[in-house]
């Protein structure tokens, strides 16, 4: 089984781009921090979601947006002009979660409502035989 799975930000905001047969492609990178004290380090993911669920969450894909993705791993290696191997991690993405805060509306805020005050007892129609 091929499944990786992880968190990370979002590096720039997502692209979208679209197949001849009309099928929307959302690309964006994900920084993934490992590592821990003086030797963190950051994996870089180019992620590809596919179709409908794409075109949905895009606008939610912006820098620094925190996300969980799931989905098949690929490594794309090449030799670039400089003679230098190189090496990409891309993700066919499977399941995306947006994490982290939700953005603040632009719409304008809903105006609060007072409820309507209890009326006043003076307590003189109560029994006074309650058992409890």
């Amino acid at each position: 089984m091929n499944n990786w799975s992880f968190t990370g930000n979002v590096g720039r905001d997502a692209e979208t781009r679209f197949t001849q047969g009309g099928d929307a492609i959302v690309s964006f990178t994900v920084a993934v921090k490992s590592g821990f004290g003086d030797k963190p380090e950051t994996t870089w993911a180019r992620c590809n979601l596919w179709g409908k669920r794409g075109e949905a969450v895009a606008p939610y894909l912006v820098k620094g947006a925190q996300v969980g993705v799931t989905g098949e791993l690929t490594l794309k290696a090449w030799t670039n002009k400089e003679g230098v191997k190189q090496q990409n991690i891309e993700v066919r993405v499977a399941d995306l979660t947006l994490l982290g805060k939700r953005e603040a509306s632009s719409e304008e805020p809903a105006k609060p409502t007072r409820a309507k005050p209890a009326p006043k007892s003076d307590f003189s129609d109560m029994d006074e035989d309650i058992t409890f």
